[in-house]
């Protein structure tokens, strides 16, 4: 008896796990509402499949076409926009960024106290390009006890819809650093610093820049800041898991802010779309920069955003210092925009080569250049390190692998 496989070299009921997986472990238990799998190789949709609701207090089952907020999926977007301009001979990785900004000029690094009283010292060299595409730059979300991220939440540092960009990244630049350029990395608002840098250096608004160089040349159609009037009905309710295990709702699909145009466009967490587009997003990384005869980003330029830019070849559990991030840390390195998979045996989990990234509501993906594989998973649960979807969803796909 021969054993079944489809045309992509997956064993076919093995790759139906996913389905058996997610039901049993997740849905009918309720841990969360509703999800979508998609695993695409050579190009080809191998596996594709709602599950559950997207909105369970109006009982609306998942759509193909709903519509997720992807948060930090937003960051590998607009690393390849600052990206394309870096092709145009705007910027080089290593040059400063006082040179287009020149708030960011004079950095400090925190030495030790707290307030009125903290001690800090002159940054050893200035923030540049690849620092802040790297998350090197010493910022962070000031969400952890340190004193640099109390003055964060002091001086309001925040992403809020009362200020744009602009604004947000002249009040960053007054913090001080964690660390001096190019130490260590964190997690921060330094995709929102890039985001910023491509309105200066493009003279667009960066949803307008977006819109023009990646979304309408991929065709993605419900990619945006904002969801639209006619898309509302399409658009997932957003939920957290409570100490007892239930789901609560923390943000109504009719009363969300993204059902109006923000004026801050945050580049490194404010975009909403569906799994449909995103597909299309990761296709032209698949495809070395280019989809539908539209190159989006050189294929070498994408070679080298995918490299680990960790000093001396690092991986993240050597570098990485602060709270939270969308990524585990063993066998991890972080390039230009995407975190990758260096050591399989380190992350204790199968694939290597892969590069991806996630969001806050616990949506993922990953491009495996080797295994020519891309795959994308949509939910809407807060916090993302609740359940590790990766790594399970990783596990049944490399192993349902046969040629």
């Amino acid at each position: 008896m021969t054993t079944p496989k489809n045309n992509n070299g997956f064993n076919t009921s093995r790759l139906n796990r996913i389905t058996d997986h997610l039901n049993h472990h997740y849905i009918d238990r309720q841990k969360i509402a509703g999800c979508q799998v998609l695993v695409a190789r050579h190009g080809q949709i191998a596996y594709q499949k709602n599950f559950g609701f997207m909105d369970i207090e109006r009982a609306k089952v998942m759509q193909d076409d709903s519509i997720f907020r992807i948060y930090s999926m937003s960051k590998p977007i607009t690393s390849i926009a600052l990206m394309q301009l870096y092709e145009r001979g705007l910027f080089q990785l290593n040059d400063p960024i006082h040179r287009i900004v020149p708030s960011w000029k004079n950095p400090r690094v925190f030495i030790e106290g707290a307030g009125a009283s903290m001690q800090t010292r002159a940054a050893q060299q200035p923030i540049t390009f690849k620092h802040v595409l790297t998350h090197m730059a010493g910022l962070s979300y000031g969400d952890t006890r340190h004193p640099v991220d109390q003055l964060y939440r002091d001086h309001q540092v925040v992403r809020t819809n009362g200020e744009d960009l602009s604004s947000f990244v002249e009040k960053l630049s007054k913090m001080p650093l964690h660390f001096n350029p190019g130490e260590r990395w964190r997690y921060s608002y330094a995709t929102d610093v890039c985001g910023h840098l491509v309105e200066v250096l493009s003279g667009q608004r960066l949803d307008d820049y977006l819109q023009e160089h990646i979304f309408s040349p991929l065709d993605m159609v419900d990619t945006a800041f904002s969801v639209s009037a006619d898309s509302r009905t399409r658009f997932a309710a957003n939920y957290a898991r409570q100490s007892d295990r239930s789901l609560k709702l923390i943000d109504d699909p009719l009363s969300s802010d993204y059902l109006s145009p923000p004026s801050f466009l945050s580049g490194g967490g404010g975009l909403t779309g569906t799994t449909s587009d995103y597909f299309k997003f990761c296709e032209m990384l698949r495809h070395e920069g280019s989809l539908n005869g539209h190159q989006i980003i050189g294929s070498r330029t994408l070679r080298l955003m995918r490299q680990n830019h960790l000093p001396a070849g690092a991986d993240l559990s050597q570098r990485a210092s602060g709270g939270f991030s969308e990524t585990a840390y063993e066998g991890v390195g972080f390039g230009l925009g995407f975190a990758m998979t260096l050591d399989e045996v380190a992350t204790a989990g199968l694939g290597t080569g892969d590069y991806y990234w996630g969001g806050a509501a616990s949506t993922i993906f990953w491009v495996d250049p080797t295994e020519d594989l891309s795959v994308i998973f949509m939910t809407q649960l807060m916090p993302s390190n609740t359940f590790n979807f990766r790594g399970q969803l990783k596990n049944i796909i490399y192993s349902a692998l046969e040629d």
